[in-house]
């Protein structure tokens, strides 16, 4: 069911109004009717953004957070390894044990990790948390 309005426009909006309208299938009510169905759909999306929004700049603030830390331990990791590689003389070929010692410490190093993640169990907790392992 239609229903009749009677509104009042600006003369350019009614000049553009009749261009659009002189072609020969549209007509002005279809027109309007369009245009005013698309706005309003248009601020329905503007009032969810404008909800969304603040919580988005939360969730952008804490990844930022993240990938920062990620960055810290990445770069710690590093300058660890690389140091490590650096002061640390390599085993002579010749020395089985040794390297079957280091093998083990490896596989038991990697076995932890594995368990502390699994658990959900981490070394250096966040800063002002509790249940810090060592």
């Amino acid at each position: 069911m239609k229903i009749r309005q009677n509104l009042y426009i600006d003369r350019e909006v009614s000049d553009a109004l009749e261009a659009l309208a002189a072609g020969p299938s549209a007509n002005k009510s279809r027109l309007v009717n369009d245009a005013l169905k698309a706005w309003l759909a248009r601020r329905a999306t503007l009032e969810v953004d404008d909800l969304l929004k603040p919580r988005l700049d939360r969730l952008s603030r804490e990844l930022a957070g993240v990938r920062r830390d990620i960055d810290v331990l990445l770069e710690s990791l590093s300058l660890f390894v690389r140091y490590q590689l650096l002061v640390t003389a390599p085993l002579p070929e010749a020395d089985a044990a040794a390297r079957a010692v280091g093998r083990d410490r490896f596989e038991a190093f990697v076995g932890q990790v594995g368990r502390q993640i699994a658990t959900g169990k981490r070394t250096l907790a966040p800063a002002g948390s509790e249940g810090a392992s060592s």
